[in-house]
């Protein structure tokens, strides 16, 4: 279940992603692991990539981020202090494409075109 997915105004997608993410699961109690267990959920076993050039970089998980907000708020438009639950862990959103929008001028043309067709209007801009 992806982040966004709400049930009586509860974002179950985002807790779902944060319990099977190892960290908190490795602190939950084994009676808490069954439960979430009989519920179909289990601890993830992948790590986000880190580093210069391993697939998956920060600007791809900006990436991913955006295009998941977008879909679920229909808008790209995002808060500074927006923090994005994504499969691979969150990302701090906001900060991102401000940081990116920053930055725009050491962007290669394939990053701006990923931002445009997102619609943000500034990746064109130069």
């Amino acid at each position: 279940m992806l982040p966004g997915v709400t049930v009586n105004g509860v974002d179950v997608g985002t807790w779902t992603t944060r319990q099977t993410d190892p960290a908190v699961w490795d602190t939950l109690s084994t009676e808490q692991q069954k439960r979430l267990e009989a519920l179909g959920l289990t601890r993830r076993t992948e790590t986000a990539p880190t580093g210069k050039g391993a697939k998956g970089g920060a600007f791809e998980r900006g990436i991913t981020a955006l295009t998941q907000y977008a879909a679920r708020e229909g808008r790209v438009v995002v808060p500074r202090a927006h923090v994005e639950e994504t499969p691979h862990g969150p990302v701090r959103l906001g900060t991102w494409v401000s940081n990116t929008r920053s930055r725009r001028a050491k962007l290669t043309g394939e990053q701006r075109e990923q931002l445009a067709a997102l619609g943000i209007d500034w990746a064109t801009a130069t």
